[in-house]
């Protein structure tokens, strides 16, 4: 079975220069100008830096283009290649989002709370109000100052370190953890424009 590009490789500036040639031909069609490569095939090497150019003659018994076409629409490509798709990402269990995280600090009555674990200087730039910070370059030596029966949403930039954070957590007997999908930076998107995005 032959490799697609993904699996074998290709070389980076390859697609660039066939993309271009391909652009031009979309502009001479455009404009109505100049010999477009209708009718022809273009072949290049590049180990070579040569341009060899095919004529192609129509083939009337071709199952696409012939006098009595037999395909006339695409066939389903993943199913041809054996690719069985992925099933639907339905998320992290162990994150939630920033409109719950807000839901957390509007409704302390829920039990939640929420914590910070990016490092003090990113704390002095942007902030949520209301949430203390505990970096999580000092959470193996302050952990113990957290309650691992209380629920906490852990947030960062933007989640990658939350989860970290979340992981240690974890292995430390914490159960009720869960990490804020795209951190402080959601919460600027979606929820206050007013936090400053570093």
């Amino acid at each position: 079975m032959v490799p697609s590009c993904a699996e074998g490789g290709v070389l980076g500036v390859l697609p660039g220069i066939i993309g271009c040639i391909q652009t031009n031909e979309i502009l001479k069609l455009a404009l109505g100008k100049g010999d477009l490569l209708v009718g022809r095939l273009l072949l290049f090497n590049a180990l070579e830096m040569k341009f060899r150019e095919l004529k192609l003659r129509r083939d009337p018994a071709c199952p696409i283009c012939g006098d009595h076409p037999t395909i006339k629409e695409l066939i389903d490509y993943e199913t041809f290649c054996g690719i069985v798709p992925e099933p639907e990402n339905l998320g992290n269990p162990d994150e939630v989002t920033v409109q719950d995280m807000k839901k957390a600090l509007d409704n302390p009555g829920l039990g939640v709370k929420v914590v910070d674990v990016r490092e003090e200087d990113e704390y002095e730039i942007a902030k949520v109000a209301g949430v203390p910070l505990l970096p999580l370059s000092q959470l193996n030596e302050r952990f113990t100052e957290l309650d691992p029966n209380t629920q906490y949403y852990l947030h960062c930039k933007a989640g990658v370190r939350s989860l970290k954070a979340l992981n240690f957590l974890r292995q430390q007997g914490f159960k009720y953890v869960k990490s804020v999908k795209g951190g402080i930076t959601a919460w600027s998107d979606e929820i206050d424009r007013n936090v400053p995005r570093y």
